[in-house]
């Protein structure tokens, strides 16, 4: 199946769960941040932006799929999203194994520069350290929130690929 067969309902509501999908999966990130007061690290900070990219373009998909726009530009998007969760899961994954200790994570995860040390005291303490990559802030069935992210992003990238690929 090519990217220019016909767009159905197939398309149309692969588009908005996979929007959805994103959505859901990068709000509860900002929730346990601002509200739960976990303090992300930066590969935590990196694993969002495929989701930041992806709602738009699902977003576009589903309006593209209900205006009935050629093919092409639905399936297209579609496929985009799909390889923005591809890319999602890998970042999961590799965040995963720093965390479980298979692979050295970036050496500036956590670190604070020599310079931003100085400073009167207040100034020290409003500094927000932000967490080693290396150490989940917690886990729920045996996952970190990383872990989360990675069969969420695997899951959501399936959405979207088969909605791309598959038969009007």
């Amino acid at each position: 199946m090519t990217l220019t067969g016909a767009t159905g309902r197939t398309q149309t509501i692969g588009a908005a769960l996979a929007g959805l999908g994103m959505a859901v999966a990068v709000g509860t990130a900002l929730g346990f941040q601002h509200l739960g007061g976990y303090i992300p690290c930066k590969l935590c900070f990196e694993q969002r932006i495929p989701h930041y990219i992806g709602i738009p373009v699902m977003a576009l998909a589903l309006v593209s799929s209900l205006l009935k726009l050629p093919p092409v530009i639905t399936r297209g998007l579609l496929a985009i999203g799909a390889g923005l969760m591809i890319w999602s899961t890998y970042l999961g994954a590799n965040h995963s194994g720093v965390e479980w200790g298979f692979w050295p994570g970036p050496t500036d995860c956590g670190a604070i520069p020599p310079s931003d040390r100085a400073g009167s005291l207040l100034d020290q303490l409003n500094m927000v350290i932000p967490p080693s990559c290396d150490e989940a802030a917690g886990r729920f069935l045996g996952l970190s929130f990383a872990g989360w992210n990675t069969v969420a992003s695997l899951g959501i990238g399936a959405i979207a690929a088969i909605a791309a690929f598959r038969k009007a």
